[in-house]
């Protein structure tokens, strides 16, 4: 007498199901891996916005002589963007004056903040003689480096620092 088995193919849905169920695990862990990174990469870009800051402060802080005008400082005075490098304090010479350092320490900084984040800008300000350094940078790479409006949570980020002379 033969028996006919009625579980036919049962196992080839079995074998369906699992392969749908670890392609979707696949694709989580391809998501998770690209997060990581993302982050990573963000997390770089803080590092060296921090880096940057801390460079502009230092060199506030070794030119006192033009720093200690406050508002009146060629380094809030003068945009970073237009500072242009001076010939003159490159080398070592007596021609190099405060005014002329403030602008060449402008420049080599704007440089920095340009090359080493994508589309870095900072700028300085001053309020007595706290001197506050905002680094802006374009975190989610769109080509746009958003505005910080008070009612939104801006996609890219900035970093802030203050310091005392």
């Amino acid at each position: 007498m033969y028996f006919m088995n009625k579980n036919t193919g049962f196992t080839l849905i079995e074998v369906l199901i699992a392969m749908l169920i670890m392609a979707f695990g696949l694709l989580g862990l391809a998501g998770l891996q690209a997060t990581g990174l993302s982050d990573n990469q963000s997390a770089y870009f803080r590092s060296q916005a921090t880096q940057l800051a801390y460079d502009i402060a230092d060199r506030i802080r070794v030119n006192l002589d033009d720093a200690s005008n406050g508002a009146a400082s060629i380094y809030i005075t003068q945009d970073p963007t237009t500072a242009l490098p001076q010939a003159d304090c490159t080398t070592v010479t007596s021609t190099c004056t405060t005014a002329d350092l403030a602008e060449n320490d402008l420049s080599q900084w704007n440089l920095s903040v340009t090359n080493t984040l994508p589309m870095g800008a900072g700028t300085l300000a001053v309020n007595g003689s706290v001197f506050s350094v905002t680094i802006n940078w374009d975190d989610n790479r769109d080509g746009v480096v958003d505005a910080n409006p008070a009612n939104a949570i801006p996609d890219d980020p900035n970093f802030q620092m203050n310091f005392r002379l």
